[in-house]
């Protein structure tokens, strides 16, 4: 009974609560401590070019055009353009993937900020090539204007041009008719 009692408690601890409690437990204990970041890293270490692409490209496809249709066109004050609105959809999209490769790099995990890097561009660039949602017919620039953004999003935290030229290999060999 007491058993089930503390193992309850910790399955109803919320996130935040259980963030305190993590905090709490590093900052009064430096083993306990670098036990949590080596799970941390351990946590965020298993990254798969090939599962970033697919998880973008899945997103990307998985847009209802509904969702453009329903929120673009004719309002109470203006007129509001479908291709205005599937751009917004996209860069909703495509942020959080964003924010998550710059989120690598402030925890100075540069390798695995690399392969995210170039899974994103994998996916976008497939999203680009063979999405056949009719969502992409009012965004059809996007996808690669995204491929960019997220380049140079990488590029501008990368000092080593050794590491820049990795990247820019790897787009030169993997998508030769970007545009």
């Amino acid at each position: 009974m007491a058993e089930q009692l503390k193992t309850g408690i910790l399955d109803e601890l919320s996130a935040t609560e259980a963030f305190l409690i993590l905090k709490i437990l590093a900052d009064e204990n430096e083993n306990i401590r670098e036990r949590i970041l080596q799970i941390a890293k351990e946590h965020l270490g298993d990254i798969d070019i090939e599962a970033v692409a697919s998880e973008i490209y899945s997103e990307l496809e998985s847009i209802d055009v509904e969702d453009l249709w329903e929120n673009s066109g004719a309002t109470q004050y203006d007129y509001v353009e479908p291709t205005e609105v599937a751009w917004e959809i996209v860069e909703n999209t495509v942020r959080p993937f964003i924010e998550n490769l710059n989120r690598y790099r402030r925890l100075f995990l540069k390798e695995k900020s690399k392969i995210y890097c170039k899974g994103l561009l994998k996916g976008l660039y497939k999203f680009d090539k063979e999405a056949k949602t009719q969502f992409k017919d009012w965004a059809t620039d996007a996808p690669m204007e995204y491929f960019g953004i997220v380049l140079e999003e990488w590029k501008k935290w990368e000092k080593s041009k050794k590491e820049i030229g990795e990247i820019e290999l790897f787009v030169k060999e993997n998508f030769p008719d970007r545009k």
